[in-house]
């Protein structure tokens, strides 16, 4: 597994700001949190659960460079522990 942390810059009010990621040995994302501008913190898991708009991405992820590479993105790798502290805050 890998965690990713990727900061979008865009003004859209209804868009996530921060997209953490775990991603899987192939590719695919597991689990992601999304969050948004005034703090909401939404959910997708490859079980189903899922909380506001969040899904899971149907291709893989593609490397850091790639994703910093579009511009408006920051990506960023993150350890797992990280990644569960905002996982548990989008359960609250």
């Amino acid at each position: 597994m890998k965690y990713i942390k990727v900061l979008w810059k865009h003004d859209f009010e209804n868009e996530p700001v921060l997209i953490y990621s775990e991603i899987g040995d192939d590719g695919y994302e597991s689990r992601k949190v999304e969050v948004y501008r005034d703090g909401r913190h939404d959910f997708a898991d490859e079980g189903g659960s899922s909380s506001g708009s969040t899904v899971l991405g149907e291709k893989p992820v593609p490397d850091l460079q790639s994703i910093a590479d579009q511009g408006e993105f920051s990506p960023e790798l993150i350890d797992l522990e990280e990644f569960e502290r905002v996982w548990s805050r989008a359960h609250r």
